[in-house]
């Protein structure tokens, strides 16, 4: 049994991870592909039944699981994003919950057949759209900022007031209390409200002890995240004995309580807690699929097909259209909100807990609760991770899906290199905070950016961007650097680039850490003061087709300096000596050089 035990944490994480890799890879929902392994391993071979090998800490343990994916959400709700996107926010998280609860309710009980108590339950569950199902797919696509912040609040948002008025409803349910209004006011919207309370508080006050051990120096670098972490498994343990779901509100305020009280370092400490939800989804998807049994996938009917459709196709966009009424928001975004809306582990986890309370307590359709929801999160976690980018894409809600290069520093070459990769067909961004700086490239047409990489305007300034690469290109090679290092973790450590501060500070031990600093842009010779001085002798960036002979002489050419590679099919290769493999572009691949005026 120990043995067992190992190989399937074991067999979980590693499948997980590679499923990650095997989606970033070739860009498909992570989250479809870790459903399928569930299935896979659980109902599909029976190698994988963790509740049975786990006995009782299974559920305890998700529980745990699942409030800290809901804690890392919380920290990427800033309010600047929210009056960003104005009142439709709002209306997604206050007024399209009950909506979409009492027509979700109706549907259950119409169309499925299901008792009202239990159809009651069901539109509890499925109002949510998991934070984490939402989170990954914004992560994979490039959507406009307003409709990510969108998806993102009421995602987030909406999971925990859901999880709680599940468990409203399912407590009103095994006391056998008819759900009627007078009912709704005495005794459900009264818990709800002291749920939220105790949730508040909960959450905003730990924030504040925080700030005022993080500015006073009254706590350690390595404590800092396994302190934030035990706060808020200990804040959603003790919420939830005030009621169900509270822990997973309390934990979200207390996420937003840290990303908007301006404590430094908190930005550093949520890339780490991102990494390990990343490990957490993806072992939290394969072990709820695989716990589910045949029987309940055997108990799926033509009727939870239909109810399934409903809740798809009437449910979800007419709450939504009826929500935004009055709104500001155009209706290619409602009628892309109101199609997107994937359910995830939260309701797996609550409608089987809520299934076997009410069989347990004599409820005739407590069974057909657990297949309705596992086809809603099915269908919809299919159908909506593979349709977002493409129905995005389609209303033209997405930035561009090109690779994009952001060039930091506006100098008369560096202009001259923005230009001519527009001309060559890649978009591109000129970063810098001086506006006489970037005056002349504006005169070009060039898009430009006004901010400085280093603050946190200017990151989700850049964020907000669609920027895959970033080359530094001023004069000073320490703040390139530094420009490099802090936007490494977000675009990646091996797509930003600087130009050389000097072949002596690249010494591997002597010289400026790898960590601190971009890739090499070319050569370690070509300084800005290089650029600089070719520039003023009049050389030049071109775009010129590569051809057997030209393709053959990149980056052995004294005559030019051969910086970058546009693929046929809209790849980009920038070249750098510390690349292990060497940029080869392909005839008919668009190569990007510097130039002399002889030549150009």
């Amino acid at each position: 049994m120990q043995y067992d035990i190992l190989i399937g944490i074991a067999s979980t994480f590693g499948a997980g991870m590679l499923a990650q890799w095997v989606a970033w890879r070739f860009r498909l929902p992570a989250i479809v592909l870790l459903f399928s392994l569930g299935l896979i391993f659980g109902p599909g071979l029976g190698i994988l039944h963790p509740s049975e090998t786990m006995g009782w800490m299974f559920r305890p343990l998700v529980s745990l699981l699942v409030a800290l994916v809901v804690f890392e959400g919380g920290m990427a709700l800033d309010f600047r994003q929210l009056r960003e996107a104005g009142e439709g926010v709002a209306r997604l998280t206050m007024l399209a919950l009950p909506i979409n609860w009492v027509l979700g309710s109706l549907a259950a009980h119409y169309v499925a057949h299901l008792e009202w108590g239990t159809s009651m339950l069901f539109g509890a569950i499925v109002v949510v759209t998991g934070p984490t199902v939402v989170l990954p797919l914004l992560r994979s696509a490039k959507l406009q900022p307003r409709v990510a912040a969108f998806l993102r609040w009421e995602a987030i948002v909406n999971d925990p007031l859901g999880a709680i008025l599940a468990a409203v409803v399912l407590q009103l349910m095994l006391l056998h209390v008819d759900i009627h209004a007078d009912v709704f006011f005495t005794h459900t919207l009264p818990d709800l409200l002291g749920a939220i309370a105790v949730a508040l508080s909960a959450g905003i006050l730990p924030g504040y002890l925080v700030r005022y051990l993080f500015t006073r120096d009254l706590m350690p670098e390595i404590l800092k995240t396994p302190m934030l972490i035990s706060m808020a498994l200990v804040i959603f343990s003790l919420c939830n004995l005030e009621m169900g779901g509270a822990g997973l509100m309390a934990v979200t305020i207390f996420g937003m309580a840290l990303a908007n009280l301006q404590i430094p370092g908190v930005t550093e400490l949520r890339r780490m807690k991102e990494s390990l939800v990343v490990l957490v989804v993806s072992v939290l998807f394969i072990m709820l699929t695989a716990d589910l049994q045949r029987d309940v996938l055997a108990q799926l009917s033509i009727p939870i097909f239909a109810l399934t459709v409903v809740v798809l196709f009437v449910v979800r966009p007419l709450g939504i259209f009826l929500s935004t009424l009055g709104t500001s928001m155009p209706w290619k975004e409602k009628l892309f909100v109101g199609w997107i809306a994937p359910r995830g582990i939260v309701a797996a986890a609550v409608a089987g807990e809520a299934g076997v309370s009410l069989k347990e307590a004599g409820y005739q359709s407590a069974d057909l609760i657990m297949p309705a929801v596992f086809a809603v999160i099915a269908v919809t976690m299919i159908l909506h991770g593979f349709s977002l980018g493409p129905i995005a894409r389609r209303l033209k809600l997405t930035l561009s899906n090109d690779p994009a290069i952001a060039i930091m520093g506006a100098s008369g070459w560096s202009i001259n290199l923005a230009s001519c990769l527009r001309k060559a067909g890649v978009p591109v961004l000129l970063v810098d905070n001086r506006s006489s700086a970037l005056l002349p490239a504006t005169r070009q047409d060039i898009p430009v950016l006004r901010a400085e990489l280093l603050s946190q305007h200017g990151q989700e300034s850049l964020e907000e961007r669609p920027a895959d690469y970033l080359i530094a290109t001023t004069g000073d090679g320490i703040y390139n650097g530094m420009v490099c290092g802090h936007l490494a973790p977000t675009m990646g450590r091996q797509r930003v680039y600087q130009i050389s501060p000097g072949v002596a500070r690249l010494d591997f031990y002597h010289g400026l850490s790898r960590d601190a600093r971009g890739k090499v842009l070319g050569e370690p010779a070509w300084n800005y003061t290089l650029f600089d001085t070719l520039f003023e002798q009049g050389w030049r960036f071109v775009a010129v087709e590569a051809t057997d002979e030209s393709a053959s002489t990149f980056g052995n050419d004294e005559n030019r300096l051969d910086l970058l590679v546009v693929r046929r099919d809209g790849g980009i290769l920038i070249r750098s000596a510390e690349d292990n493999d060497k940029a080869v572009p392909q005839p008919g691949d668009n190569m990007v050089c510097m130039v002399p005026p002889e030549v150009e």
